[in-house]
């Protein structure tokens, strides 16, 4: 009996002892996380290693196609995300407060600062990103890779809400891109994102008047559709249990893109028409009230 107590209490100092199961929490600054699709050839996988400069130690994962269609398929049709998983991402962790840097390679229909935008919105943060595929791809299910690629580094789990909502802006952002232009549709949603991060406590009805300003201040004319899409999105968004001190912290990044955005001869010249608009309205109501008063 007292060697039974004995064993039962070294198995309980072992249990405490030794961890639960290994995982990657213990990461660093400048480790490295690849994720591959899993209906790479092998030819394609060395040379999409090759390509990311994959070094002995490097943490491989695999995306696989039935992934992409989790969090894909609520938000683009089975054919758009097709039947392989192909697009492949590299992750390597920075310095607290470094932010994120994006970088893709025939990826065709998601842009840099869409990925961005998006990765913000589901936490994750300073980190240096590649996408990448061995052939032109929309890019779509290269989100997915990525916040695989994050959870398995060990800094967060991210709740699947949270991924899901990433990847419906990533797609309705690219889907309005096809229409307006990608930086246009990018600058829309960030100016937005940095309205609610300042006041996460908005209404569903001064979400709806947020988006009509910043569209008319860009000089973007949304269809009901378009709209409604948007006022559900950044409803659902800000009734997350998102950090949104840190969301304003990480657009830096986006907006310096913005910045160069508006300085674009074709959004100067929006924004020419919308100043000239107003100028014009105002001395209407001038000569209005001037007219009143003789």
């Amino acid at each position: 009996m007292k060697k039974q107590i004995i064993v039962g209490w070294l198995l309980l100092l072992f249990s405490f002892a030794l961890p639960a199961q290994i995982s990657y929490a213990d990461a660093q600054p400048g480790d490295v996380i690849i994720t591959l699709g899993e209906n790479l050839t092998p030819e394609q996988q060395e040379a999409i290693k090759q390509e990311m400069g994959y070094q002995e130690g490097d943490t491989i994962v695999t995306v696989s196609n039935a992934e992409e269609h989790k969090y894909l398929g609520q938000y683009i049709n089975k054919a758009q995300i097709g039947s392989k998983a192909i697009s492949s991402a590299k992750i390597t962790l920075k310095e607290a407060g470094s932010g994120l840097n994006v970088e893709t390679k025939n990826i065709s229909w998601v842009t840099e600062d869409m990925y961005s935008n998006s990765l913000i919105t589901a936490g994750v943060k300073d980190a240096d990103i590649y996408v990448t595929a061995p052939f032109e791809v929309s890019g779509t299910a290269g989100l997915t890779g990525i916040l695989k690629a994050y959870e398995v580094s060990g800094e967060k789990v991210i709740p699947e809400e949270q991924k899901q909502i990433a990847n419906e802006e990533m797609v309705k952002t690219a889907q309005l891109g096809e229409r307006i232009g990608a930086d246009a549709a990018t600058a829309l949603f960030t100016r937005i994102k940095e309205e609610i991060a300042n006041n996460p406590n908005l209404t569903d009805e001064q979400v709806s008047a947020l988006i009509d300003r910043i569209a008319a201040e860009l000089g973007i004319q949304l269809t009901d559709a378009e709209k409604q899409g948007l006022i559900d999105l950044f409803n659902k968004m800000k009734n997350m249990n998102i950090d949104w001190n840190q969301v304003k912290n990480d657009l830096v990044y986006v907006s310096e893109r913005l910045q160069d955005f508006m300085k674009d001869e074709r959004t100067q010249g929006i924004m020419k028409n919308i100043i000239d608009g107003l100028i014009a309205f105002l001395n209407w109501l001038k000569g209005l009230f001037g007219a009143a008063e003789a």
